[in-house]
């Protein structure tokens, strides 16, 4: 789920889904001010419900403070590049939303210079480099393959660097079950 494009404007424009009105309106009555020009997009981690809703959980739990995503999707979508203040709602695969995250940091570098650091600032699996490698190789591909690319150590990675800025509601909670995996709250 992403925001969408609005025919009747250049440059994008992002629409909040209407399912996620709510949960974006008890975010605004938080604040002193409306932050709907700062919205990004509504989005869910991965392209399989699994790992959406796991990566989902790592970001609740403040070990997921970071995501990647190839340029090139960015560009075959018209979407900008998130830049310092975007906000976006970080969703379950289902479209639960769970939290709103904002953007902090965005750095654009080729795949083979993404840094330990990064890897483990986006916190899955072990947290290493190599394991970074090894999840994002695998899902880049599914991307550049559905783009028409072929993927390369060259390809162009946007870093994002972000933070949790609201969580709703217990109700919208991602928590671990018995055997680790994420179900959704009570």
């Amino acid at each position: 789920m992403t925001g969408t494009l609005d025919p009747t404007h250049t440059p994008y424009v992002a629409v909040i889904p209407p399912s996620l009105l709510p949960f974006w309106n008890e975010f605004t009555a938080s604040l002193a001010h409306d932050p709907l020009d700062h919205f990004y997009e509504a989005f869910h981690f991965d392209d399989n419900a699994r790992s959406a809703d796991e990566l989902a959980a790592l970001v609740l739990d403040g070990r997921k403070r970071a995501t990647a995503g190839l340029l090139w999707a960015y560009e075959s979508e018209g979407k900008p590049i998130p830049k310092p203040g975007d906000l976006s709602v970080v969703t379950l695969f289902s479209g639960e939303p769970v939290c709103i995250i904002e953007t902090r940091d965005i750095k654009i570098v080729p795949f083979s210079e993404v840094g330990e650091d990064f890897a483990a600032t986006e916190g899955e699996g072990d947290g290493s480099l190599a394991r970074w490698q090894q999840a994002h190789k695998a899902f880049f591909g599914r991307e550049c393959q559905r783009l028409g690319r072929e993927f390369s150590l060259s390809a162009p990675v946007v870093c994002e660097k972000f933070a949790v800025v609201f969580r709703g509601t217990d109700r919208n909670a991602v928590q671990s079950g018995s055997d680790g995996a994420p179900t959704a709250g009570p």
